[in-house]
């Protein structure tokens, strides 16, 4: 029986940057009745605040909820309030860096979009996240920017000439995520390990970018029984199927196909 299961945001949990709908908000919190949930992305705090706990189930068992911002180089739990337990920030040289890089790129690749919404860089302290349209970048625009990630595969690959001492990783729609060295999601795994006393191999994570290069890869890599999902829609039958395993909990008739 596993006792942690471990959610991607954007794209698995939520469409890019929108709230959970009421559909995946209950089931969390009916899984969250079950076994411990946690959930990592490459987003900042602010983003899971609007994202995931503007929506939640006011009853849900709070506690047995842990939040993972920017790739996991951020941890929260719930003691009456949210409290950060660590962060794994850049320092002012790392940052410069890291912003001259990206910048050298998108001049050398030409990829600089002619409509944007919002900023392309956004430093989130332990994390630097390019995103190519702009933060508020309607979800269809985004589709249409890089459908085969051929885009953001090229720009990763000179990324990784100039700051091979760092990470970078493909995230989101049209996003690339930049962390320390060895910061991850598999640093975040074996973060939930130590911090919650759960076995890697007692755990189950569900991610939309699993494929190499992806930002959910690395806790694939780190050897969390993975599954790969297309889009929140697919998410939710997983869940289902999860809660259905754990329990004996069936789907309401609203929700039933």
């Amino acid at each position: 029986m596993k006792k942690l299961i471990v959610f991607d945001l954007d794209g698995t949990l939520a469409v890019s940057k929108a709230p959970l709908d009421a559909e995946m908000a209950g089931l969390l919190g009916t899984l969250l009745g079950i076994v411990k949930v946690a959930v990592i992305s490459g987003g900042a705090w602010s983003q899971f605040e609007a994202q995931v706990l503007a929506n939640f189930p006011h009853d849900a068992q709070l506690k047995g909820l842990s939040l993972l911002p920017t790739c996991g180089t951020k941890f929260y739990q719930y003691d009456a309030d949210w409290k950060q337990l660590y962060a794994e920030n850049f320092t002012a040289e790392d940052k410069e860096k890291i912003l001259r890089s990206l910048n050298q790129v998108m001049d050398d690749t030409g990829f600089k979009p002619e409509k944007t919404w919002g900023e392309i860089i956004e430093d989130r302290g332990s994390q630097i996240t390019f995103s190519a349209l702009g933060q508020h970048a309607p979800i269809e625009a985004k589709e249409r920017w890089d459908p085969d990630i051929a885009k953001r595969k090229k720009m990763q690959e000179r990324l990784d000439a100039f700051i091979p001492e760092f990470s970078v990783r493909l995230g989101g729609t049209t996003s690339i995520d930049v962390t320390k060295p060895g910061i991850d999601k598999a640093y975040g795994i074996r973060k939930l390990r130590d911090t919650l006393g759960i076995a890697i191999d007692e755990m189950i994570f569900i991610g939309d970018a699993l494929f190499p290069g992806g930002n959910d890869y690395p806790a694939k890599e780190a050897g969390a029984l993975s599954i790969q999902v297309r889009d929140p829609e697919e998410t939710k039958r997983v869940v289902e199927t999860i809660l259905a395993c754990l329990s004996d909990w069936t789907p309401p008739p609203a929700l039933k196909a």
